[in-house]
């Protein structure tokens, strides 16, 4: 996985590197030349405006601006306030600028604009106005760090934004380049080595990753089915089976070396005319799990809200199995949230994940909305409240452990957006449960997996039922 900085962390990591020796203009200039290859890389030389703020990223784009002359093409520089006021680094590069400097922000004849306005760290809102300028010069836009607006931490535009085709930013992203919609405001991100060292990390103890490929469990030469788990998926009634089904076919699919449908005989019935190496179980749930080989159980998809789903809930954490809490088995709990928290702080061994989208967070977190602060940080907070892995689900889904620890997801295409799509990764988390991975490791694999087999598929025809045929091809 990549560490992702917030604004300040990068700063502190500017810091170190300056203290370790680098001159700070140094970096300065290798983040302005970096733009400026990245330019030169991608298109062909043409009329280009730079738009230049006040901060160290109008410095970086005069450094970007000086490059590009120099190589021949035929650059404008414009500035958002008075020359005077630059200090330090950038007011050092904007002296380096051969040429005119322009005080209005008008775009009209350029082929390509620069925006090097403002930085991730923006402390106030961006005018709507610049950005309506910008975009609607319709030619190409390079940000430099993020696009104008975007706030660097949180993603989400600070009054308005400039939406930018690519973006390049400098040593680590940041987690405003994978969050929704910053993700869609930067384009395509490119993260350039500007001469920061990593060791830096070190000092910094960064918290947060991007979501990366996954090292699965890979069964011994020697082993056997019983060696890989056995997952247990609890079911629905008889005309509510198809999310457990799915659950259960993504569990066995992704390596579990056995699975157990659990639910009454009438859903059994309807299971039984689908399913052929996914076993059934009308027992118990409590009895089911006495079985300690049964070390992995999902509760949730189209379950059913109320008592009876509760108790089972309660139960299985009640085991030693890890437990899968989805859809229904969170919903139950509306009304009694630290009911269900207090049962997994008490949970006696292995661990708990959830996996709520953001209506089924809301019933169990009301004091978390969706825009009182970053996303990642909400679900830290949940995940910290109760005790458990949560993995809080979106286009840019956050996987979140109570000790802080947490990673954005950014591979997943919008087709998984269909019914059944989460009975599949709640499957898919409950089978590397199985499998021995632990809570944490196993949500985030599972969410990487599930956007990756979806990306796979194509753009079109994606259903759940082919999205679990997929698994592992």
């Amino acid at each position: 996985m990549h560490e992702l900085l917030t604004p300040a962390e990068m700063s502190r990591a500017d810091e170190l590197t300056v203290a370790g020796g680098v001159a700070s203009f140094a970096l300065m200039d290798n983040a302005g030349r970096a733009v400026a290859e990245e330019i030169v890389r991608r298109f062909g030389a043409r009329p280009t405006l730079v738009l230049c703020g006040p901060g160290n990223n109008g410095g970086d784009g005069f450094v970007a601006a000086r490059y590009l002359k120099q190589w021949g093409w035929p650059v404008r520089v414009a500035l958002l306030g008075q020359r005077a006021a630059l200090k330090g680094d950038a007011a050092l590069m904007a002296n380096g600028w051969q040429g005119a400097v322009e005080a209005a922000i008008d775009p009209r004849g350029a082929g390509l604009v620069v925006d090097a306005l403002f930085g991730a760290g923006l402390s106030r809102d961006f005018p709507t106005e610049l950005a309506v300028a910008i975009d609607g010069a319709r030619v190409p836009v390079v940000a430099v760090d993020v696009p104008s607006g975007l706030d660097g931490v949180t993603g989400r535009p600070r009054g308005a934004s400039v939406r930018a085709d690519v973006t390049v930013t400098f040593f680590r992203k940041k987690p405003g380049h994978v969050l929704m919609p910053g993700r869609q405001l930067c384009g395509e991100t490119v993260v350039a080595d500007i001469g920061i060292p990593a060791k830096v990390l070190e000092k910094i103890g960064p918290r947060l990753w991007e979501n990366a490929r996954p090292c699965l469990p890979r069964p011994s030469p020697g082993g056997h089915k019983y060696g890989r788990g056995h997952a247990v998926i609890v079911s629905g009634g008889p005309l509510n089976t198809g999310a457990a089904r799915l659950a259960a076919q993504a569990a066995l699919k992704i390596g579990a070396g056995l699975v157990t449908l659990s639910g009454t005989r009438e859903a059994l019935a309807v299971h039984a005319a689908h399913v052929s190496a996914v076993m059934l179980s009308d027992l118990p749930l409590a009895e089911i799990l006495a079985d300690w080989r049964k070390n992995a159980v999902c509760i949730g998809p189209a379950v059913g809200v109320g008592e009876a789903t509760r108790d089972k809930v309660l139960e299985a954490l009640a085991s030693g199995a890890a437990t899968v809490l989805d859809a229904d088995a969170l919903t139950s709990f509306a009304a009694t949230p630290d009911v269900l928290f207090k049962a997994i702080a008490a949970k006696p061994e292995r661990a708990a994940v959830m996996t709520p989208h953001e209506g089924e967070f809301a019933r169990l977190f009301s004091d978390l909305p969706v825009d009182s602060e970053s996303k990642h940080e909400r679900a830290r907070k949940a995940a910290a409240r109760a005790s458990a892995v949560v993995v809080l689900k979106g286009p840019d889904t956050v996987i979140a452990e109570p000790s802080g620890r947490a990673a954005i997801n950014s591979n997943a295409p919008p087709t998984l957006a269909t019914a059944g799509s989460g009975d599949v990764l709640a499957g898919i988390v409950t089978g590397l449960l199985a499998q021995g991975m632990e809570g944490y490791a196993a949500a985030c694999a599972a969410v990487w997996l599930h956007g990756e087999t979806a990306k796979r598929h194509g753009p079109a025809g994606l259903t759940a039922e082919t999205l679990v045929d997929r698994i592992g091809r």
